[in-house]
């Protein structure tokens, strides 16, 4: 059921990123002044709402971690939570570089991971490299088509000067790791012997088309709102309600507001309090991307100890 979702989920987001990559192409020159002023805040809402949502349930994860690890309390998993997340945004603040590469590392297995993982019954280690490889062709696309633009953005999130400078003289390497993105795409087509490969082979054009067309920002957005995080929607509210896929839509939601509403207010007040020394431009990008990097952390470490004792189980 799920790899029929999935299907018609990506024949949708399909016909309507062509739909738009065309309407931008064609007036893309009278769309410069929208994309540079309106854009980010349309990012932003779109993040703060679809983007933030599909980790929203992971309070009522907890609940399998409190057993697992046989505590009673929520607030340890609360106080847990929230440690990471400061934690992270410090350690971007004093070791940004590092921070940055091992949050793409971590980020690039994911993508890569949620989004294939459904086509794989058995995942051997050797999957969980091609993982990487894979799912890095969301960063590797935008430094590929708009190298300037996208060191911009790693600029404002506190990136050394000299390592900017390294990428931008260095683009070669940015084309290897293109070419490898491919060969993972590849690596699983074989993988599934060809099964449903319909769907990595748009996931693949299509994370191509919307980088070329749009700014990284815009493109990061469609790619992490309307792909990444609406598939993880749907099988968490197949989860939820397999026999009524309707259902567990509605019930994912209301059980996702709360924290999503929470988060949204924490990242909304960060943009402002920014925004005074900074400007707004820069305090979406800082917010949005050091904001997730500090939800990621502790949202993937905590789906991995749940499949880690799932497995052993």
């Amino acid at each position: 059921m799920i790899k029929n979702i999935y299907g018609k989920h990506s024949f949708y987001f399909s016909a309507l990123t062509i739909i738009f990559s065309v309407i931008v192409l064609t007036f893309g020159k009278n769309l410069e002044f929208f994309n540079q002023s309106v854009v980010p805040f349309i990012c932003l809402f779109l993040i703060l709402s679809i983007g933030v949502s599909h980790g929203a349930l992971d309070n009522y994860k907890a609940n399998k971690i409190l057993k697992i690890y046989k505590m009673d309390s929520k607030l340890v998993f609360y106080l847990s939570y929230i440690f990471i997340s400061i934690l992270i945004i410090l350690s971007w603040i004093f070791f940004s570089l590092v921070t940055l590469i091992v949050f793409l590392l971590i980020a690039s297995h994911h993508f890569g991971k949620e989004d294939t993982a459904f086509l794989i019954k058995k995942h051997s280690n050797f999957d969980q490299l091609i993982y990487v490889v894979k799912g890095s062709l969301i960063i590797f696309s935008p430094l590929f088509f708009h190298t300037d633009e996208t060191l911009k953005i790693f600029e404002t999130l506190l990136i050394n000067n000299n390592f900017l400078i390294f990428i931008k003289n260095e683009h070669w390497l940015i084309n290897i790791c293109i070419m490898l993105n491919f060969l993972g795409y590849l690596y699983f087509v074989f993988r599934n012997n060809f099964d449903n490969f319909q769907i990595l082979f748009l996931d693949l054009l299509l994370i191509l088309i919307i980088n070329f067309v749009f700014s990284p920002l815009l493109a990061f957005t469609i790619y992490f709102c309307f792909l990444h995080s609406i598939r993880h929607i749907i099988s968490i509210a197949l989860e939820i309600d397999e026999a009524n896929f309707s259902n567990g839509i509605k019930l994912f939601i209301k059980k996702a507001l709360p924290l999503t509403i929470i988060t949204a207010i924490l990242y909304l007040l960060a943009v402002f309090f920014i925004a005074n020394f900074s400007g707004f431009n820069t305090a979406i990008m800082q917010v949005i991307f050091i904001g997730l990097a500090s939800l990621t952390f502790p949202h993937i470490l905590l789906e991995y100890l749940i499949e880690k004792n799932e497995t052993k189980n």
